[in-house]
């Protein structure tokens, strides 16, 4: 149903394309923008953005509704830095058309992909019976998916179109419609890709400063003894020197997969048939594809078009590489035996713009740490609420429930540090 050119048509979405020479030019167009080298000019830009949330965030206020308040302002962020780097314009509040836009458009391909969702998903033969059949009005919330699909990707594009078709290389046989159809797609891949999966690990990082206190204590006291208490806001060129903060942000990457849904421990990869089973879904490592061929894999007869996605539930929760994975340690990637969990995939579908989306997080975690305090809630008796952390159900980035806290400013010096700094 997504890359069905009559139905939803994301047909050249780099997320969904299969290998194959449009794969090949979206992945090598991605590379060229967000190799290591290539993201540092942006720094600026995600610095700026991670100041704005704090700035937001003081304007909120304690008690009911708060988590959904903050996770809006996580979104948002996340969602403008992504923006501005895909199209160089920066949203003037959360109520902006063309992010409005751009979220109901990934709101709607995040229901479309569900394959639980549309049985087209699972019996592709269906997009072929007639409009006028019983039971077909999915296809026209399809063709009005596309639509509003269309005027998320076609109006930001206008604004950005000559600096974009400047980089670009020229594609011997490609026609000027398709090259231009392609990097429409591709740019909003940007914002696709990054807002969705890394505010809901920052919504996770939160999550793991209310319920492990002393681990926020102890990230706070090594970025207070590197960049001094409440004296400036952390910049890139800090990281190599937050080494606790760096490992909290991986062990915070590897709690946002613990809420998703609960396949078979022992095999790191899951199947899903064509027919049968109806339901999938997807961690930070992207969506699931078909296979390209027959295969064997561990014993397993693996037929062509078979569904298959990597297991991350089970390799984020497997002892023999994490051990006591229920138990927030971020101490644990302080062993050089350790593998860091593979939040951004693996092999050559592995994210193109994670060093993009590894500075975004470092900047928002580490000025969040310096400047906020996640605390728990209290009861009447002044006793502290442990909250009840759960995953939501049926999504395809899965996230958490709503759970009560509390976020302050750890002083009136930080209060202030914090309104020096909002970039004007």
């Amino acid at each position: 149903m997504v890359t069905d050119p009559t139905l939803l048509d994301w047909s050249d979405f780099a997320g969904m394309l299969p290998y194959g020479d449009l794969w090949r030019r979206q992945i090598r167009r991605l590379k060229i923008w967000l190799n290591p080298r290539a993201v540092r000019q942006f720094e600026g830009l995600q610095q700026d953005e991670a100041r704005q949330l704090l700035g937001r965030l003081l304007n909120l206020s304690s008690g009911p509704g708060l988590f959904q308040k903050v996770k809006q302002q996580f979104f948002f962020t996340i969602g403008s830095t992504a923006f501005k780097l895909s199209y160089g314009y920066r949203f003037k509040s959360d109520q902006d058309p063309f992010y409005v836009n751009a979220v109901q458009a990934t709101h709607n391909l995040f229901n479309a992909a569900m394959t639980s969702n549309f049985l087209v998903n699972a019996f592709p033969v269906l997009a072929y019976i007639p409009d006028w059949f019983p039971g077909t009005s999915w296809k026209r919330t399809a063709r009005k998916w596309r639509d509003q699909k269309n005027l998320a990707i076609d109006t930001p594009y206008k604004w950005t179109k000559h600096a974009l078709l400047q980089d670009d290389e020229d594609i011997p046989g490609l026609s000027s419609a398709d090259r231009e159809k392609e990097l429409k797609e591709l740019a909003f891949a940007l914002f696709f890709g990054g807002r969705d999966t890394l505010a809901t690990a920052i919504v996770s990082f939160a999550a793991a400063m209310v319920t492990n206190p002393e681990a926020q204590a102890k990230a706070q006291a090594e970025i207070d003894s590197v960049i001094g208490n409440a004296t400036r806001l952390p910049v890139p060129s800090d990281e190599p020197q937050l080494p606790y903060v760096r490992r909290l942000i991986l062990e915070s990457s590897t709690l946002a997969t613990h809420s998703t849904h609960r396949y078979d421990m022992q095999y790191d990869f899951c199947i899903v048939e064509s027919v049968g089973v109806l339901t999938y879904a997807w961690g930070i490592g992207g969506p699931p594809h078909g296979c390209s061929e027959d295969n064997t894999y561990r014993g397993f007869n693996i037929e062509k078009g078979t569904i298959v996605m990597g297991n991350q539930w089970a390799m984020s929760r497997n002892e023999a590489f994490y051990k006591d994975p229920d138990s927030f340690i971020p101490e644990r990637f302080l062993d050089p035996n350790i593998a860091p969990f593979p939040a951004f995939g693996w092999g050559r579908r592995k994210c193109p713009g994670m060093h993009f989306a590894e500075t975004s997080l470092f900047l928002v975690i580490s000025s969040l740490l310096t400047t906020f305090t996640f605390s728990r809630k209290k009861d009447k008796d002044g006793k502290e609420i442990v909250p009840t952390i759960e995953g939501e159900d049926n999504d395809l980035v899965l996230g958490l429930k709503p759970f009560e806290f509390d976020l302050q400013p750890r002083s009136k010096k930080h209060r202030q540090l914090i309104l020096e700094n909002i970039p004007k």
